[in-house]
């Protein structure tokens, strides 16, 4: 099983990569690297040290959110535990279609240090809801203020993502609080891999209803704990907020000051809201893409490709590296773990 994981994880590694190279390609054909590294050369290293710790922030927010709910369930995780936990998420979110990849591999990194499976869904489920919840309000706010910026390939983008988004979030909920909807959404769902002669449906059917069914308990819970899923809601807005000023702070870097941090935010909630529910590992190209069709409204023609690389590199490339990095370093401490325990069991045997 984990060699099946670690090869589909390769596979889904090296396509990440593919179109991490193809989108740069595309994106710098026209202008030369000498030019670009000029451009990055030159730019006010304060603000490029202050967009990195907002992505710094935007992670511990993310660990602190889970690991209260964790905390309400009795389980034994520190912040560095929950830090690495959100690393982990972030990249295997990052290298997967539609970030398929990041809850599941953090509910599996957390059962390998005796975290109970149940809990930690439930707690991750919450967390993604509340993150779910913020994007869709942070976009459908900011798309107010910046509608006069939308071309129609940027509309027709923005749609397709808030409807994405604003599904995954219906069936989080229903999966959470209506057992009879969502028995009617899988069945729905299985006609149609009927129609599409679909094989080994019942198989499907099956693994649907066992990986929804685990959600129902958390019905009961999120009734009982209102306060704390509004306080898991309220560190969302901010870790968000935070999130979305990286692009404030990259247009402050490249010498600009004509936009408030507001007008930026709004402009970056707009184009995360866009691209998040897109099914392409980290949303690479399709990210790069819109926001250049909406910050070159603010960029000078000749700056936008590289505000677009700084921006990408702060807020998910650099941080891709990052937590692949602790994913490598966790998995050699874990291997030399199990090791020795294997080692001790031989030797006690023996």
């Amino acid at each position: 099983m984990e060699k099946r994981n670690s090869k589909k994880n390769l596979r889904n590694f090296i396509l990440f990569i593919a179109l991490i190279l193809i989108t740069l390609g595309i994106l710098f054909k026209d202008q030369s690297i000498i030019e670009i590294l000029d451009i990055i050369k030159n730019v006010d290293i304060k603000y490029i040290l202050i967009a990195i710790l907002c992505m710094i922030i935007y992670i511990v927010l993310e660990a602190i959110n889970f690991g209260r709910t964790l905390k309400v369930f009795g389980e034994k995780s520190s912040l560095l535990k929950n830090i690495k936990y959100a690393f982990i998420g972030f990249f295997f979110s990052s290298i997967t279609p539609a970030a398929s990849g990041g809850q599941p591999m953090q509910i599996y990194y957390m059962h390998k240090e005796n975290l109970t499976v149940a809990n930690s869904t439930l707690a991750l489920l919450i967390n993604l809801t509340s993150m779910q919840i913020t994007t869709i309000g942070f976009g459908l706010i900011s798309v107010i203020f910046n509608h006069q910026y939308l071309r129609t390939p940027l509309i027709i983008l923005f749609i397709i993502g808030i409807t994405l988004n604003m599904s995954a979030l219906a069936l989080l909920l229903i999966s959470i609080f209506s057992k009879k909807l969502l028995n009617g959404l899988i069945n729905i769902f299985i006609k149609l891999l009927k129609l599409l002669r679909i094989k080994n449906i019942e198989q499907k059917r099956e693994r649907i209803e066992k990986e929804l069914s685990k959600y129902e308990e958390s019905a009961i819970f999120l009734k009982q704990n209102k306060k704390l899923m509004l306080i898991t809601l309220l560190t969302s807005i901010v870790q968000f907020f935070v999130y979305y000023s990286i692009s404030y702070f990259t247009y402050r870097a490249l010498g600009f000051n004509d936009k408030n941090i507001f007008q930026v935010v709004s402009m970056q909630a707009l184009v995360y809201a866009t691209v998040s529910g897109i099914p392409s590992p980290g949303a690479v190209g399709v990210s790069e893409g819109a926001y250049i069709e909406l910050f070159r409204n603010i960029y000078p023609e000749n700056l936008i490709k590289s505000a677009t690389l700084v921006n990408r590199g702060i807020n998910f490339y650099l941080f891709v590296i990052i937590a692949e990095a602790i994913v490598i370093i966790n998995d050699i401490i874990i291997n030399k773990k199990q090791s020795i325990i294997q080692d001790n069991v031989e030797k006690e045997e023996t």
